[in-house]
């Protein structure tokens, strides 16, 4: 909880990709907040009102979770919004002339996300697609399982891009931006 809200005003892919996480925990701990509590939140050094705050948080992802019929996979409606305005705003950078180094970056990183798209789900659009890569690129490291360097470098590019991303996501936010 702490991380999201510390995430959430650095990077939105970073919160996004930290929000993934989170789901797959509670996953990981069969949506049930008491499993969390005693299992995973504890473990933290927090104190116990932090404690309180961070179970309730928990404890309305699990609500929502159940809900939406997430507890096996998928993603939840507050992550979609996020996901669905990140892919507005990346179009909206396209269709304009005011960001050439975005368009640039973008260029760079397509036929990544092709390539992604042949192996892949196709229904995707092309954020959540180099979301997914560098979520699985994350979940192989944290396997201790190899990278290849064609692997590294699609990653590093699509890396950018997102950042890049972010970056006017936050600007937009904060200052508005001017697309034409």
């Amino acid at each position: 909880m702490f991380i999201a809200q510390e995430l959430r005003k650095k990077s939105i892919a970073e919160y996004l990709l930290y929000m993934w996480q989170v789901e797959d925990i509670i996953r990981a701990y069969d949506c049930s907040l008491s499993r969390l509590r005693r299992e995973y939140i504890a473990r933290f050094d927090y104190d116990d009102e932090q404690i309180e705050e961070m179970t309730d948080w928990y404890g309305n992802l699990v609500t929502m979770m159940n809900q939406e019929g997430k507890r096996q996979s998928g993603h939840l409606q507050i992550n979609q919004v996020v996901l669905q305005q990140m892919s507005e705003l990346h179009a909206q950078l396209l269709a304009s002339t005011k960001f050439p180094f975005y368009t640039s970056q973008y260029y760079k990183v397509l036929p990544f996300i092709v390539e992604l798209r042949n192996r892949g789900d196709k229904d995707k659009n092309e954020i959540e697609t180099c979301l997914d890569a560098l979520y699985g690129t994350m979940m192989l490291r944290l396997q201790n399982k190899e990278i290849t360097p064609n692997t590294a470098h699609a990653i590093k590019e699509i890396t950018t891009l997102l950042g890049m991303l972010s970056d006017y996501y936050e600007k937009d936010r904060t200052e508005g931006l001017e697309f034409e």
